[in-house]
Order: C-alpha cells, then sequence, then structure tokens
C-alpha cells in the first residue's frame, strides 16, 4: 500500500488546493492531507478550521485522512509511514521552490520521494495569499473558493474589520 502526504499550511484551502488532494487520491492508496501546525505565515484561520474545510473538500475520498502535524515535513511523513510527498505546481516559479525543497528533503530522507502534480489551468493563478487579497478587497471569490471557505472567509474579515491592527500581513498584488 503506498501513503502519500500532501503537507501545507492550507491557510484557507481554495479549488486548487483540492484539485491536488483529489488527484492524488486517485493515485495513491492513502492520501494524508497535512496541515502544518505552525508556518512562518500570519495566518487567518486556526490549526482546527483549516482541518475542518479541508474534511468537508474530501468528503467523498474515504482514502484521504486529514491530519495536523509540527516539525519536519519529511519526520511526519515517516512516522505515517508514508513513502511518497505530493506537492502541486502552478506556475514556473513553484517548480523552482518545489525542486529546492524536494532535494533539501530528499537529503534529509532519501526513502521519500516527492511527485508535483500540475494543477488544472483554471486554478494555475490562485494562491492562498492572491485569494486573500482579493476576499479583502471584496472581490468575488465563489469560483476560487468552496461555499464554507467563502463564508468562514468573509465572516473573518469582517471580524477584522477596517482599521485593526489585528490585520494579517498580506504580500500585495500591487507591490
Amino acid at each position: 500500500m503506498t501513503i502519500a502526504i500532501y503537507p501545507g499550511s492550507f491557510d484557507p484551502i481554495h479549488y486548487g488546493h483540492i484539485d491536488i488532494a483529489t488527484r492524488a487520491a486517485k493515485i495513491f492508496d492513502r492520501l494524508i492531507w497535512a496541515v502544518y501546525d505552525r508556518p512562518l505565515k500570519n495566518l487567518l484561520f486556526t490549526v482546527e478550521e483549516r482541518m475542518e474545510f479541508m474534511r468537508l473538500a474530501a468528503r467523498d475520498y474515504p482514502n484521504i485522512v486529514v491530519m495536523p502535524y509540527h516539525g519536519l515535513t519529511v519526520e511526519f511523513a515517516r512516522s505515517q509511514g508514508a513513502t511518497v510527498m505530493v506537492r502541486g505546481l502552478r506556475v514556473t516559479y513553484d517548480f523552482e521552490v518545489e525542486y529546492q525543497t524536494a532535494l533539501a528533503n530528499r537529503q534529509l530522507a532519501e526513502d521519500i520521494d516527492t511527485v508535483c502534480l500540475m494543477t488544472s489551468l483554471k486554478y494555475a493563478f490562485v494562491s492562498s495569499s492572491t485569494l486573500k487579497e482579493i476576499a479583502f478587497l471584496g472581490g468575488a471569490i465563489h469560483e476560487i473558493v468552496p461555499p464554507y471557505v467563502e463564508t468562514a472567509l468573509r465572516k473573518r474579515i469582517a471580524q477584522l474589520g477596517d482599521g485593526s491592527d489585528d490585520k494579517v500581513k498580506l504580500v500585495s498584488l500591487r507591490e
């Protein structure tokens, strides 16, 4: 049985993430959709909230298990018996980053391979950062995220309000 992990921060998930997870679930016997609990990022959603989004997205795939993790991804993979890490690629820049990460992971764990899946063309522009900026600016996100994510994201934005010091720092598309 081949066990793969699809790790990331997923804050929040979007259809690009779901595309990769569901396609990977068709390739591997078991897919652990793993949410990293402490990324070096400003987060909008807790680990529990992100996991709930992922569980809802994976509800029709009995071989997808959603789990949190911390520490080195390769160590988590080993602890779960995974021999493959799944990563998604959107643009050329993603390839460069993922290639470097795959080499580092290979150095740490020769027994774990990285498999990259190209996202479907219609999601190639989507990232969580882009999604959050569109949402913060009042743009339409219904074609980017499932309804339950849109509702939670709109609610979180309303909670933060204008002028709040609690706002999440985002990379601007305008810079």
